[in-house]
């Protein structure tokens, strides 16, 4: 496993840490939650019962399941052997790939509602037995649940050129000031019609179907953005302009 930490929105020759990773399938586990909890902020937030409590950038029990599960799943063939698990953590999101690509007949749309074929069986078998795991590899359910009990963003598949991503994308600042300034960004670059891929790139995100989602979408319904194509909402040469 290759971990890394940069203090930018994209990948840079300049990072915070970084640390290879390898050993056994629990030491790598142990090991790379280790770095992820050195690299992550914890803020310390009062409960309604009164009680502090500390409070991760990123819930270390949905990191914990997108890591084992990639240990578990990932290609261990010789066509990836030279393609370790990266997990990559920027200044806005946290990522993980994993070579190989999704397994089986399970598609994106498929995740957290069907149960998965397995790439590796006998190593998902032995460890069950192994390895404590409280949800028994229940994985993507774990995750979002997870995610959603700390209020933060709904993880972001991408299966693209045989490698499986996953993003966990931190919650945006709250603060009415801040999200007009974001809010008038978009709509001054939309002056010009841009595709999703524009849009993505230009604020500093991975996966454009996630961008359109959760920040064109809500603009659309607002009527301050509208697109070329509206009887083609999904079409590849759709386009957004204010």
């Amino acid at each position: 496993m290759y971990m890394v930490v940069f203090n930018f929105k994209k990948f840079k020759s300049r990072f915070v840490d970084n640390k290879r990773i390898e050993g056994t399938i629990s030491q790598m586990l142990e090991s790379s939650l280790a770095f992820v909890r050195r690299n992550m902020k914890v803020k310390t937030i009062v409960t309604e019962d009164g009680t502090r409590a500390d409070k991760p950038e990123y819930p270390i029990k949905a990191v914990r399941e997108i890591i084992l599960n990639a240990l578990i799943h990932r290609d261990y063939s010789v066509h990836t052997e030279r393609s370790p698990i990266r997990l990559i953590m920027y200044e806005d999101r946290l990522e993980l790939e994993n070579p190989g690509g999704l397994y089986g007949r399970i598609t994106i749309d498929d995740l957290g509602k069907a149960a998965a074929d397995t790439r590796n069986p006998y190593l998902a078998g032995a460890l069950k037995i192994m390895i404590d795991t409280e949800n028994r590899f229940s994985g993507i359910p774990t995750v979002i649940a997870e995610l959603k009990k700390a209020d933060m963003p709904a993880p972001v598949f991408i299966d693209r050129r045989g490698v499986f991503k996953v993003i966990f994308y931190k919650k945006m600042a709250v603060g009415q000031d801040k999200e007009v300034d974001f809010e008038r960004e978009i709509l001054n670059y939309c002056i010009t019609p841009r595709t999703r891929e524009e849009l993505a790139d230009k604020f500093g995100f991975e996966a454009p179907s996630y961008f359109i989602k959760t920040y064109i979408h809500p603009l659309i319904d607002a009527g301050k953005i509208k697109m070329t194509l509206p009887d083609k909402p999904k079409s590849k040469y759709q386009k957004y302009y204010s």
